[in-house]
């Protein structure tokens, strides 16, 4: 059987999820065809059956690819920060990390402090008890990590090699 990288993979997976959306397309405008009243039906080029047999074909190859994927993910593992991790778990982390760097951007924005309003002759303050600056240091950290964490997942995914025939989508 042919290989494929797992990075090849990632690709593969969302052009048959592509396929699977046009079979499903194309099986409704087989279904049904529009003709005058007593009018022979016309030939089609497909039969419902044959757009069926099709997608089903693709549905499997996409769970074959799938359950290949996520097996190597589990398998295989990264060393980040001096710490072997399944794929999986890096690539949550680099999620983790990304949206900690979002989160922190936004105190990074805050002001140190800022007039709300008044009332009364008092003025209400909002002041931040940490320091925005800080926040700006750990959100461009928190980033730099995340980038380093997916270039070493992706340079893995071109490492690793997974058993699928792709030739009939490449």
């Amino acid at each position: 059987m042919n290989k494929i990288s797992q990075a090849e993979a990632v690709k593969l997976r969302s052009v048959l999820s592509k396929r699977i959306h046009e079979l499903e397309e194309e099986m409704y405008r087989v279904a049904f065809v529009q003709i005058e009243a007593g009018k022979v039906m016309p030939k089609q080029k497909r039969t419902m059956i044959e757009v069926e047999k099709e997608i089903e074909e693709v549905r499997n190859d996409y769970r074959l690819l799938d359950k290949l994927m996520y097996r190597a993910n589990i398998d295989y593992e990264i060393n980040f920060e001096n710490t072997n991790i399944p794929i999986v778990e890096a690539i949550e982390l680099a999620t983790q990390l990304r949206a900690k760097a979002r989160k922190y951007k936004q105190f990074a924005a805050a002001e140190k402090e800022e007039y709300v309003y008044s009332y009364e002759n008092v003025q209400l303050m909002k002041v931040a008890t940490f320091e925005p600056e800080e926040y700006r240091v750990k959100a461009m950290e928190c980033e730099r990590q995340a980038n380093r964490l997916s270039n070493l997942i992706n340079s893995k995914n071109y490492q690793i090699q997974l058993e699928f025939d792709s030739e009939k989508y490449f």
